[in-house]
């Protein structure tokens, strides 16, 4: 739970322009922003929500920029909209009192309001295989309606995002400062992850080399787009994505990747039962199944070479990331304890080696929905 600001309701207060801020809770469980629902009530008008968030500078260092895309984003999907035949909403930015997108408070933190998606639930795991295949829908709605935007509109406001070889360059840096000696508890663990990473180093710029050789193409992307990130209407249908801060131009295959990352591992990435993790082989084909059959439309058959890659790949790179964080002692990442990350790169690290033992049965799922 994010530690509550002082003044929230006054710093709510200037995203309202009628009525008052009835109440400030802490909404969701992310690992990088504060997340506030506010509820809005008056005597002449009615009951209104909206998200306040606290954007996290630390990892956003330009977060002007983080607003910014999300209006880019907005004013595209408002031309574009009417080409579903289904509800589809997206987070929208609100204004401040004083016209401007963000609200910065007294310490210099960034504040934005952005609008409540009604009548819908988010998941922390995937519940059945129908709820898989509009997690997939849901995915393929989004990149559906920004592959026509130009990626320049676009600002990187992660910079290094979802290139994994940088990820690795930087544990190997955190490397050369970290010593087996001071962790000696977890010794056997944390040595399970230093063997898993030096097996698979040489494989880890399979995307990017893809890219450079002109076989993968740049297109907006979600950066972030986890089961619990889709939104799903009372009637079980994917309605939203939210979270849009890490939307930037990528490669769609980070987010093909991430989605059967979290939506494939029926334990969750907050399990710590990690050595019963398993990839999921019928959430997979259920997401897949609900992705294509939007995504067809603006996929290339080069894409459909490197979607296996992209599968093992995320959940290689997220769990590097924790690893690496862990190593510097958990400076990115929000933890519940020191070995927090630990134990969540031992989950990723474990999903990994559980994705590689079914590479061929992927491979062909994949080919046969071609």
């Amino acid at each position: 739970m994010p530690q509550l600001h002082p003044h929230l309701h006054e710093i709510a207060a200037t995203f309202v322009r009628s009525g008052e801020v009835s109440s400030v809770e802490p909404l969701g469980n992310g690992n990088i922003n504060n997340t506030y629902l506010v509820t809005v009530s008056g005597e002449s008008v009615p009951v209104e929500r909206f998200v306040l968030q606290k954007i996290n500078t630390q990892i956003f260092q330009q977060p002007e920029l983080v607003v910014q895309n999300m209006q880019v984003l907005g004013e595209h999907l408002d031309t574009h909209a009417a080409e579903l035949s289904r509800r589809w909403e997206m987070p929208r930015i609100l204004p401040a009192s004083t016209g401007d997108t963000f609200w910065v408070d007294e310490s210099e933190g960034y504040w934005r309001a952005i609008t409540y998606i009604e009548e819908s639930q988010v998941f922390e795991t995937v519940e059945s295989v129908e709820h898989a295949r509009e997690v997939g829908y849901g995915l393929a709605t989004f990149h559906s309606l920004v592959a026509v935007l130009p990626t320049e509109r676009l600002a990187d406001t992660l910079e290094g995002f979802h290139i994994t070889p940088g990820y690795l360059s930087t544990y190997e840096q955190v490397l050369t400062n970290w010593s087996a000696e001071e962790d000696p508890v977890r010794a056997e663990d944390i040595q399970y992850c230093l063997d898993f990473v030096a097996e698979r180093k040489d494989w880890v710029p399979v995307l990017e080399e893809a890219k450079a050789a002109g076989h993968l193409q740049l297109r907006p992307i979600h950066g972030d787009p986890k089961v619990n990130n889709i939104m799903l209407g009372p009637d079980g249908k994917a309605v939203s994505l939210i979270d849009l801060d890490t939307v930037k131009p990528g490669l769609v295959h980070y987010d093909i990747g991430d989605c059967l990352r979290s939506g494939c591992n029926p334990l969750g990435e907050e399990t710590t039962d990690w050595q019963q993790v398993e990839f999921d082989l019928e959430l997979a084909k259920a997401m897949l199944e609900g992705y294509l059959s939007l995504a067809k439309g603006f996929l290339t058959p080069q894409d459909y070479d490197y979607l296996y890659d992209g599968i093992r790949l995320i959940a290689f790179e997220l769990g590097l990331r924790f690893f690496t964080d862990y190593l510097a002692g958990n400076v990115y990442f929000k933890v519940k304890h020191p070995e927090h990350n630990l134990d969540r790169a031992l989950v990723q690290f474990q999903l990994t080696s559980s994705i590689e033992a079914q590479e061929a049965s992927l491979k062909a799922m994949i080919e046969s929905m071609r």
